[in-house]
């Protein structure tokens, strides 16, 4: 095997799946749904889905936008209650089938949460009855896993939206440097960006 070749194989795959995704009106319905929710963003998803779930709500909470991260597994112990009807879930999941995040929505909903985005990829996704809006990834995603198993490029592209969607409720809310210091007391992004106040 060529390593580098290999390596360089890769990552042109998942920069061609980012690529192939499509901005619908979703994309902006989003983040004005978003945008306008009087309470915090709660994200969840489970597995390699749920990493990018919680950098999502360390991103947004970090650029303006109160969010925290709950682990599906967990809200089934009672973590649900950290949620409030003026809040909104953002539920990652590529297939969409994942039992402990479709449950977490089942019992969102009973409490009131309407506000329910989805970002998934497989148009039979179980996931989609529970969501308000659904964050397209493509369903003609392919890992470049050997295997076609591992997730690589359905993350990258997870990745790719969570961050346009975070960056432009940044840019939204006019969020300066001065207010990204005040939240970044500590290493180097705080010591660029701490106000002088």
């Amino acid at each position: 095997m060529d390593i580098r070749q290999n390596m360089k194989r890769i990552m042109d795959a998942e920069a061609a799946a980012i690529r192939d995704i499509t901005i619908t009106a979703a994309f902006e319905d989003g983040v004005q749904l978003l945008m306008a929710t009087p309470g915090r963003v709660i994200t969840t998803g489970i597995g390699k889905a749920g990493f990018i779930a919680r950098k999502f709500a360390a991103t947004l909470a970090s650029t303006g936008t109160p969010a925290f991260f709950i682990h599906p597994a967990e809200a089934g112990h009672g973590d649900l209650g950290m949620v409030t009807d003026n809040d909104a879930i953002v539920a990652f999941s590529t297939s969409g089938k994942s039992t402990e995040v479709i449950q977490t929505l089942q019992i969102a909903r009973t409490l009131g949460v309407s506000r329910i985005i989805g970002i998934t990829s497989h148009p039979d996704s179980p996931m989609r009855a529970f969501c308000e809006l659904i964050l397209d990834m493509g369903s003609n995603l392919v890992e470049p896993c050997p295997l076609k198993l591992t997730p690589s490029a359905s993350i990258a592209v997870m990745l790719a939206i969570s961050d346009a969607v975070a960056l432009t409720l940044m840019e939204l809310k006019a969020f300066t440097k001065e207010d990204y210091g005040r939240r970044h007391h500590s290493g180097y992004l705080g010591s660029i960006t701490r106000p002088s106040d």
